[in-house]
């Protein structure tokens, strides 16, 4: 079987150095790779990661059609999948959405805290029921963000609202359906068929070197809360994924190995369920 990291992040080279140290900043969490796209791929070849899933988030609307143009260049190569984005802001929303579907794309990425704009926005809104009609998948961040403390632009309750007024979607709620949202109305959330994925969620983060974090900060889920929520939205809608390079690959893999799941759950997350959604 093909593991497949669902949830992994690269920068262009030139601006990966100052892209890494701003977000090490703002996050106050260590990076483990330099943020190329060649130090994801030796980071999965030492983890024993056959693909992984790189996940573009535009920060204001003017880069979104560059980021495009390297996604559908770059994807497919060393084992990398690139999503394409889209911001709120997005003059060309409509365009931009047809034009990643028709480059063969596989889905796209919003990131409602750092495109400051809640979740149930009518800018989401339509660009969440094109992207349906579409067929791409979409990897949204759910939750809280370390860069940006108290503040959430998507909660398992706003979701609902907004399937609600969608039609149906692929829908990825990262960091296990809401970071640090845990637990809130998961039941409901397993009703609405969305998928989740275990990206920075399972024990604890590493934090930049210098930067204090009380020992209950640096928590995430522990096991057994992970494997709960697991049961709770079963195997078949859970999707592994790392952060990188905000989370090593291998020690992630390795945490998620040594978890009290069936070998057909461990199979079902590590790559089943990525090689169906994505249609591989």
């Amino acid at each position: 079987m093909t593991i497949i990291d669902f949830h992994t992040h690269t920068f262009p080279s030139r601006i990966a150095p100052t892209a890494i140290r701003k977000l090490q900043e703002a996050c106050r969490s260590q990076a483990f790779t330099d943020g190329t796209a060649s130090a994801l791929y030796n980071s999965m070849q030492k983890a024993g990661i056959g693909r992984s899933v790189v996940l573009p988030v535009a920060t204001n609307p003017e880069k979104v059609r560059s980021m495009n143009d390297v996604s559908i260049q770059k994807t497919g190569k060393d084992g990398l999948i690139y999503f394409g984005c889209i911001h709120p802001d997005t003059p060309y929303w409509h365009e931009e959405l047809n034009r990643i579907a028709e480059a063969g794309l596989k889905g796209i990425k919003i990131h409602p805290v750092y495109q400051n704009t809640d979740i149930d926005d009518i800018r989401y809104l339509r660009i969440l029921d094109l992207a349906g009609k579409l067929g791409l998948i979409v990897v949204m961040h759910s939750g809280y963000d370390l860069a940006f403390p108290g503040v959430i632009r998507c909660s398992p309750s706003m979701t609902l609202k907004v399937l609600r007024l969608v039609g149906p979607i692929k829908l990825v709620m990262a960091h296990m359906g809401g970071w640090r949202c845990w637990g809130e109305e998961a039941e409901a959330l397993t009703e609405a068929g969305v998928y989740i994925d275990t990206a920075f969620s399972l024990g604890t983060f590493t934090p930049l070197d210098g930067e204090q974090f009380s020992e209950e900060e640096l928590k995430l889920l522990s096991a057994e809360s992970f494997c709960s929520l697991v049961h709770t939205f079963g195997s078949e809608r859970v999707l592994f994924g790392t952060d990188s390079p905000w989370y090593d690959q291998k020690q992630s893999l390795e945490d998620f190995l040594a978890l009290p799941l069936s070998e057909t759950e461990k199979r079902n997350i590590l790559g089943e369920n990525g090689r169906r959604l994505l249609d591989l």
